[in-house]
């Protein structure tokens, strides 16, 4: 069945349970996983040195920060389940992009992702990393919702 599931997360309570889900699967079909974070690049808001509120070092440690913790929930996750698992962490502008790279790249046969199941508008408005990647990846996805 599958090899190798890549499961995308952001440590949300969302992404948890499709981190759990994706376990699973790779608990049946006896595949590995990776989890994956992507954070997005350091950006400077203003020309007015004064008024950056918070500087690139401190910007890379909480986003280090948070991104250790929702890798460390699949380790957790695949570690109750016998499953082996490796995690990355990313930094790219194009969180949906560095998803479909990265799952080429680890030669991943299985995507396994959240959706926040926008609607109308606001998923116009606010777009979708999940949208994204079902639209532009030739890897199959699986939505968990």
């Amino acid at each position: 069945m599958f090899k190798h599931i890549l499961i995308p997360t952001d440590g949300s309570d969302l992404s948890r349970k499709a981190v759990l889900y994706g376990v699973r699967l790779a608990k049946a079909s006896g595949a590995k996983v990776t989890g994956l974070t992507i954070a997005e690049p350091y950006r400077v808001a203003s020309m007015d040195a004064v008024l950056v509120s918070i500087g690139e070092d401190e910007y890379d440690e909480e986003s280090r920060r948070i991104s250790d913790r929702a890798l460390e929930q699949v380790k957790m996750a695949a570690e109750a389940a016998g499953v082996p698992c490796d995690t990355v962490r990313e930094v790219h502008d194009q969180p949906y992009r560095a998803i479909i790279d990265s799952a080429h790249a680890l030669s991943c046969d299985l995507i396994v992702m959240a959706s926040h199941g926008r609607r109308g508008i606001s998923a116009l408005l606010l777009g979708s990393e999940t949208v994204k990647v079902l639209t532009h990846s030739t890897i199959p996805v699986l939505v968990y919702r």
